[in-house]
């Protein structure tokens, strides 16, 4: 499994190691333009691994993922995004790419005593193996990084239980908790390699310890009394186990802005036709949820209709004309299924031509329709305040210990953390002189369901839709349905195991497989479906 496999270290280190002629063999040359990875800083690849991550998770929870929960929709090239149509392209290696530099950040600061470097790293690994774990199930984790080593077994690795995974991740979070409990002055600085909180231990402490409320909550169906206990733990000890609370701490990452690789994807100036830009579309599932509630975030996440559609009965038939910026049909020109909201309207969810709805003027892929929500027009741009990866979020961390406390939990008080958590969003989002007035509204006023907590933290993680769709396996919430062009009449639970593991790493990949449950929604694949249970889910009615 060639993904697997160790490669040189990090583009950011390399040096070009050549064998002399003159002295003994196992003696190498220093690469005078280069770095030794032997005698390197790793705060030199730490950057590439902090922002590798970042951009990791923004490609998900901004992109397909998104489509998934239905934040949005795309009008063209829309597959992926709308239908779930993935086949076997769904591919971890590039995740395995950031672990492994992210490996020899760890061992080479564990060579050099550095803690910091080391808990940074810990929780790195913890991320990103516990997404494979969530988006895949069963993966490659106790060899997966071991190749050097040598050996069958490490070249082509087990894949480790889902499960397990799980709780090796705890087990790093915890170690790094510990590693990161000293004042800034007794480590080695971090230097402007940290992207995410700039060297503060303090607030990577608080990232361990709420990944690990994160990982509790994940396995709060399957392992209940353990997760419970977990969870209390850390809300009774703040001292030992302090967490993200507040919007100041969020663990994000912006974007520089001065090439492809480091500007948000939207970006129009490294993409001329704005083609990234304009396929994607506010979903009409999304839009007419945050109109339902006066919310202010809608404003800040899309723009308004550019040309609003009116239907008059009143008008002479064959009527189709613009007036002061919006476009009066009479009811004989109508075609098809029509949203006349003067402010926002989202695309429906898998819609057969999606490019043309609304009476779209062109139906051509990405069209130009001026008469659904575009999303805000700083999505264009390659950098900006509000376009970070949000990695976790205090209103993330608040809606766990409200759904804890809501369980009947040892977690605080559900009501206070449910307003806390949409509080942090607010702020995030720069509307927080709109909360009282929003909290008032019987829609959003805490009701104490499992069902309005989930919702709401739905919204809060917008762009950063994968949590909102592992909420939405183990709850069932929202309630969201598929559309007419979707591959199949449920949403998905997982991603396919891709065809090159199955074939590199056959014996392995195909245990995994064996393993997980088919559903009604996944016989037509056979066992490797992206309909098909995964251990988490296995034995739940979750989520349909």
């Amino acid at each position: 499994m060639k993904h697997l496999r160790i490669k040189s270290i990090v583009l950011a280190i390399m040096g070009i190691f050549m064998v002399s002629s003159c002295k003994d063999i196992t003696e190498l040359n220093d690469n005078p333009n280069g770095v030794n990875p032997l005698t390197a800083n790793p705060s030199l690849v730490l950057s590439t691994v902090l922002t590798e991550t970042g951009r990791a998770f923004v490609n998900l929870g901004y992109q397909d993922v998104a489509g998934i929960v239905q934040h949005t929709q795309k009008d063209g090239w829309s597959g992926g995004h709308n239908d779930y149509d993935w086949g076997q392209e769904n591919s971890w290696s590039g995740y395995y790419d950031i672990l492994r530099n992210n490996q020899y950040v760890y061992e080479r600061s564990v060579e050099l005593k550095y803690e910091l470097h080391q808990g940074i790293a810990l929780v790195i690994k913890s991320m990103i193996f516990g997404l494979i774990a969530d988006l895949w199930g069963d993966a490659p984790y106790t060899n997966a990084l071991k190749a050097a080593q040598g050996g069958t077994e490490n070249t082509f690795p087990a894949f480790d239980s889902q499960e397990s995974i799980y709780m090796g991740i705890l087990d790093d979070l915890e170690k790094a908790n510990v590693l990161l409990s000293k004042n800034a002055a007794e480590y080695a600085a971090v230097g402007n390699s940290d992207v995410y909180y700039q060297g503060n231990p303090a607030k990577w402490r608080k990232l361990a310890n709420s990944l690990k409320l994160r990982y509790y909550m994940r396995m709060s169906v399957k392992k209940a009394d353990f997760a419970k206990a977990g969870i209390e733990t850390i809300v009774a000890n703040p001292t030992q186990y302090p967490i993200i609370t507040a919007a100041a701490d969020d663990a994000t990452m912006a974007y520089a802005g001065n090439s492809s690789a480091d500007s948000w994807p939207g970006a129009v100036r490294f993409d001329p036709d704005s083609t990234n830009y304009r396929r994607i579309k506010m979903c009409a599932t999304f839009v007419e949820y945050l109109q339902a509630g006066n919310d202010p975030r809608l404003g800040v996440f899309a723009n308004k209709v550019q040309i609003p559609l009116v239907v008059d009965s009143s008008l002479p038939k064959g009527t189709d004309r613009i007036t002061n910026g919006k476009r009066y049909l009479s009811p004989d020109k109508v075609t098809g299924a029509i949203d006349t909201d003067q402010e926002y309207v989202g695309l429906p969810v898998s819609l057969l031509g999606g490019a043309s709805y609304n009476m779209s003027p062109t139906a051509a892929q990405g069209a130009r329709n001026p008469h659904v929500s575009w999303l805000n027009s700083m999505y264009m741009q390659p950098t900006g305040a509000l376009l970070k990866s949000r990695l976790m979020s205090a209103a993330e961390v608040n809606f766990i210990l409200a759904e804890a406390a809501q369980k009947g939990w040892a977690a605080g008080d559900a009501k206070t953390n449910y307003e806390a958590a949409i509080q942090a969003s607010f702020t995030t989002w720069g509307v927080a002189g709109a909360l009282p007035a929003y909290l008032a509204q019987p829609l959003v006023a805490y009701n104490g369901t499992l069902r309005q907590i989930i919702e709401q933290k739905w919204i809060a993680s917008w762009t950063a839709a994968t949590e909102a769709w592992f909420d939405y396996r183990r709850t069932g919430f929202p309630e969201l349905k598929t559309g007419p062009q979707s591959k199949r009449a449920a949403l998905p639970l997982r991603f396919y195991y891709m065809l090159d593991e199955r074939n590199l790493n056959k014996a392995n990949a195909d245990n995994a497989i064996s393993k997980l449950e088919v559903t009604k929604y996944s016989e037509a694949d056979g066992k490797n479906s992206a309909w098909s249970k995964p251990w988490l889910l296995q034995g739940t009615t979750k989520p349909w």
